[in-house]
């Protein structure tokens, strides 16, 4: 049976500076409207109608299908609101690359005549659960579609570092900083780093250590059933705060001597709506693959 049946709460999620683009959103939204959808706005496109519009969150927890406006930022800015419930997530093209986002602007209404006719999958997308503990309390915990990077501040020395794998010491190592990836994110910031290009369908985790002191510390690709913990044990002057932790660049904390980053999968999974199989396709076209 279609799951589009079951779309009768469509949510709108768009990029902060979406006023520019006020006339599509009103064309979506008549276009719902035509279809007999309940709509949801969020805080930003709420206002272009006289509302105050809802929070990431609870847009989540009602609707069917989520529609983002706004390039992968804005769709991982949404990942890390959800919810355990399963919410179709539709990513529109607004930004520059656009590497998750399913469709361009002028493909956006025959994409959704797709959608809401059945014509589409669901590509399950795995999540990182990120904690923070600082002298054994855990002081904050993130969802990650892409990555938890540690990495420096203002200052350029080299970051010492221990990395257990399910409380197994593994190794003490020093580099500029250190990424852990999901398959979904190992064709960001670890790729650049020279970490591998991982197929979203793996399960796995993508460590990536960045510029280490040591030639022979390369990248390593582990089953994502294990629990990464990272216990930074370089010793600095805490009222500097030069070393941080970002989480899908979205999110930064400053981090201590001592601090353990406790990283596993999440249980909560993104489900990215799909009109075709583009992933081989996307590698060639936006990052130039094999070129």
């Amino acid at each position: 049976m279609s799951l589009s049946k079951n779309m009768k709460i469509v949510g709108i999620i768009t990029k902060r500076d979406i006023a520019e683009h006020k006339k599509t959103i009103q064309d979506i939204v008549e276009y719902l409207k035509k279809k007999k959808k309940e709509i949801l706005l969020d805080t930003n496109a709420g206002p272009l109608f006289s509302q105050h519009g809802l929070g990431r969150l609870e847009i989540l927890k009602k609707s069917d299908l989520v529609i983002t406006l706004g390039g992968d930022g804005t769709l991982l800015k949404t990942a890390r609101y959800l919810v355990k419930r399963k919410t179709l997530i539709l990513g529109i093209n607004y930004g520059t690359l656009g590497f998750l986002t399913e469709c361009e602007p002028d493909k956006m209404f025959e994409s959704l005549d797709g959608i809401f006719k059945g014509e589409y999958h669901s590509d399950r997308r795995s999540l990182l659960r990120v904690t923070i503990y600082r002298k054994n309390k855990k002081i904050q915990t993130f969802l990650a579609l892409n990555d938890a990077v540690i990495n420096q501040g203002a200052f350029a020395r080299l970051i010492e570092m221990d990395l257990e794998v399910d409380g197994r010491k593994i190794v003490r190592f020093k580099a500029d900083g250190l990424i852990v990836a999901t398959p979904t994110g190992s064709t960001a910031h670890s790729l650049s780093a020279g970490g591998p290009i991982v197929h979203p369908y793996i399960e796995s985790l993508v460590i990536t250590p960045v510029c280490p002191a040591s030639l022979s510390m390369r990248p390593i690709v582990i089953p994502d059933k294990k629990q990464l913990t990272v216990t930074i044990t370089t010793r600095r002057r805490e009222e500097t705060g030069d070393i941080g932790l970002t989480v899908d660049g979205q999110e930064m904390i400053d981090l201590k001597f001592g601090d353990q980053i406790k990283l596993r999968k999440s249980r909560r999974v993104l489900y990215l709506l799909r009109l075709k199989n583009r992933y081989y396709r996307m590698l060639r076209n936006k990052l130039k693959w094999g070129e």
